[in-house]
């Protein structure tokens, strides 16, 4: 199935912007396929940052082709916190009534680097979903997210870097107070700017990712859950050979050489 989602087409439910996307990804388009493993579910809960490219989508669609098929939901309003998912009913029935492998959480783009904000709402929605994602048998997973392509001065972070180290620090303090897994595609993201400055993986609005930004996440993901190389996955989306190429191997080398630094625990003890 191909969504591509827009502001457009989220439903307006009782006053709040609330989407759910479940896509199980084909094998057309993914090129040659490995064995196939057994099917696991994730769950994504964030915003833009999130239904922009359809994260949910690609990941799936990376996956396959190294030969794990997904299932994946989506309830990504835009701005939304994770604070607002925390007290939405909606949010929290679908962690609760339907069966998932992983729920993975996504903050706001600036919450994370504001202590105010991230001691005062995020840390106590982590908490507090953590809880509610472990009791249905799913494992949390943090979706660490990049700083803005300019940093955001009215916070005061003068430039990406600045910024970006703030946004790690938010995610990895409340990662280790309760074992939760990190996606860490904002490290991913300043490992990838370093060494090709050109290559521009924020959109338009040096905010939201572009195509690129997204295929990065998606394979850093894709390190993550499985613990494999995304290296050699002939799925690249829209994008050239060498660009998705040099991503796959950015994300390799994020996440797969210090699995303990983003606690991720033992491959056999995660889904498969």
């Amino acid at each position: 199935m191909t969504f591509k989602p827009s502001a457009k087409h989220w439903f307006r439910i009782t006053g709040r912007i609330l989407v759910t996307c479940f896509c199980l990804a084909s094998l057309a388009g993914c090129g040659e396929q490995k064995p196939l493993t057994s099917k696991i579910s994730l769950l994504f809960i964030g915003n833009s940052f999130t239904y922009v490219n359809n994260l949910p989508g690609t990941f799936a669609q990376l996956a396959l082709s190294g030969g794990h098929p997904v299932t994946t939901g989506m309830i990504a309003p835009g701005a939304y916190k994770l604070y607002q998912h925390a007290a939405t009913p909606f949010t929290m029935k679908t962690i609760q009534d339907q069966k998932w492998d992983y729920v993975v959480l996504q903050e706001q783009s600036q919450v994370p680097s504001i202590p105010f904000e991230k001691v005062n709402e995020m840390y106590p929605a982590v908490r507090s979903m953590n809880i509610a994602i472990r009791q249905t048998g799913a494992l949390p997973v943090l979706y660490m997210t990049w700083g803005r392509k300019n940093g955001c001065p009215e916070i005061g972070y003068s430039d990406y870097l600045t910024m970006q180290d703030q946004l790690t620090q938010g995610y990895m303090d409340i990662a280790n107070e309760l074992a939760i897994e990190v996606s860490p595609v904002g490290e991913a993201w300043r490992n990838a700017v370093a060494l090709r400055p050109s290559l521009d993986l924020w959109g338009g609005d040096g905010i939201h990712p572009g195509p690129a930004g997204t295929y990065l996440a998606a394979c850093v993901f894709y390190a993550t859950i499985y613990q494999e190389s995304p290296k050699g996955l002939k799925y690249m989306g829209d994008l050239d050979y060498t660009t998705g190429d040099y991503l796959q191997g950015v994300a390799d080398q994020t996440v797969l050489t210090d699995l303990k630094r983003w606690n991720i625990p033992a491959k056999e003890n995660k889904p498969h």
